[in-house]
């Protein structure tokens, strides 16, 4: 048997497809970009057959570059940007309407609705989320209600649901397979995470038709295989969940007390608590980590919308740089004795705030405040977010000892950044040797489930440090800065 796996990482800006050899190494790449729509204020949306065709496309092309066929792969592991909501017809495949992203706010006024009627408290406690309209289920709500003839064709069966993942594994199975993974179905406002079953009062309350749900399995499961044609050979799809699952899994963050970030789009924030499901009383989210065998692991989890989103609009909005990578050589020329804050509310704010109508803002901005200024912002705003989320965690677990972060993710490649985010939370930083952890983590879970690549333990005894950040910052320096931070939230919270 062949020791190849394949991961296809489907992301919120891109879709990336890795081959990793026998020895975990990457043998080959496809990346390809697709297109963001922003129909109105607050509104996100992907066109589905986009992100088909970029998938197919990255799968191909990291296959041409590993020198290897389909043949030559023991098994495919998926993960994908959560939440991001989809509903197709079961007979051609086809969306009913584009994605509806994660990032996405148009449910807002239905979530406050649902809040001031008293549902929260209910919904929180099955799911261990938020009323927010990051997750799944407003979504497929907006989209049975708005989309003409969709709510009588899905509760005929005519129709099905799912998050990227199941879209991708419907698509490459030839429709024979309509499932997601525990992962995936724990973040949609309709999955019970104590009794791993969709739920009829949710599903009720939300006016969810079961008919359209996938069935929800493992993270290392059968998910099928693909048809031939698509790659030129079958190959078993044995692993699936989302992205942050599958970086928490790829970080090798298996014990009770370990945390990942990931710092992309968004930034995710996961801190493992083990057979534990911690009730946060600070507004982050308990989330199943991983399901293996049966077993579920959960997590505390903090979700900020928008991270390396930020840099990508100084590139792409204020045009203040050429390449992302720029933005950290910007930021140490900055002057230090201006005090610039940014809060990046393009989307609204995340945990612990959870305000979906705040907007973005800078404060501090003088005569003498230029691009510098802004980048540095920007990245230190990353920073901060990621302290407010660290300090949340240790107010809901105590069970945790000193925090060592592990970090991935685009953002992580700027050394200026990790210094920086090992200073706002006075706790050491290890950026690993290997940055793709999510694709890295489908991997594992679909070379795990193929018999060819090792256990936990192993796994786990083979995370390599690239380099470690320790905090240099003086206390009272550090104090300073969060300080202004805090106060920039407070005055964007209050606009």
């Amino acid at each position: 048997m062949t020791n190849y796996i394949l991961a296809i990482d489907q992301g919120t800006t891109s879709s990336r497809a890795m081959v990793f050899g026998p020895d975990r190494g990457i043998a080959g790449v496809g990346q390809k970009e697709f297109t963001q729509y922003f129909p109105q204020d607050g509104w996100v949306e992907h066109d589905p057959e986009e992100i088909w065709e970029s998938v197919v496309w990255a799968v191909k092309t990291a296959l041409t570059q590993a020198k290897l066929e389909a043949k030559d792969i023991a098994a495919i592991g998926i993960t994908n940007q959560r939440e991001t909501t989809l509903i197709w017809d079961r007979q051609t495949g086809k969306a009913i309407h584009n994605a509806i992203v994660w990032q996405d706010r148009r449910t807002a006024g239905l979530c406050a609705k649902l809040r001031k009627a008293g549902h929260e408290k209910a919904i929180t406690r099955k799911t261990g989320l938020l009323l927010d309209p990051y997750f799944s289920g407003t979504k497929v709500k907006w989209l049975l209600d708005t989309v003409t003839g969709a709510r009588k064709r899905a509760e005929k069966g005519e129709l099905a649901f799912g998050t990227i993942d199941s879209f991708l594994i419907w698509r490459l199975t030839g429709g024979k397979v309509h499932a997601t993974d525990a992962t995936n179905a724990s973040r949609t406002l309709l999955f019970n995470i104590e009794s791993h079953r969709w739920d009829k009062d949710l599903l009720k309350l939300l006016e969810v038709p079961a008919a359209l749900l996938p069935e929800v399995k493992d993270c290392a499961d059968d998910f099928g295989v693909t048809e031939a044609s698509i790659f030129g050979a079958a190959i078993p799809i044995a692993g699936v969940a989302g992205d942050q699952h599958a970086a928490t899994i790829g970080q090798a963050c298996f014990a009770p007390g370990m945390m990942k970030s990931t710092y992309g789009t968004g930034c995710f924030a996961v801190l493992n608590t083990g057979a534990d499901m911690v009730r946060s009383k600070n507004r982050l989210l308990t989330t199943i980590a991983y399901r293996l065998d049966g077993k579920t692991t959960y997590a505390l989890e903090g979700s900020i919308f928008v991270a390396g989103a930020a840099v990508q609009w100084i590139r792409d909005g204020l045009k203040l740089v050429q390449h992302a990578r720029e933005t950290g050589p910007l930021a140490l020329s900055a002057d230090p004795s201006q005090h610039v804050y940014m809060v990046p509310a393009f989307v609204g704010l995340g945990a612990p705030w959870w305000d979906a109508e705040a907007r973005g803002a800078i404060y501090g901005l003088t005569r003498n405040s230029g691009p510098a200024e802004i980048a540095k912002a920007a990245l230190e705003a990353v920073c901060y977010q990621t302290r407010d989320l660290l300090e949340a965690m240790r107010k809901d677990w105590k069970a945790g000892g000193d925090t060592v972060l592990r970090v991935d993710g685009g953002m992580v490649a700027s050394d200026w950044t990790m210094q920086c985010l090992a200073d706002m939370l006075d706790a050491p930083v290890d950026r690993p040797v290997i940055l793709e952890t999510t694709a890295l983590g489908a991997a594992w879970l679909a070379g795990y489930k193929a018999g060819v690549w090792p256990d936990q333990a192993e796994f786990a005894a083979s995370w390599e440090c690239d380099k470690r950040f320790e905090p240099v910052m003086a206390a009272g320096e550090r104090k300073r800065k969060l300080k202004g931070w805090d106060l920039a939230v407070r005055r964007t919270l209050l606009r």
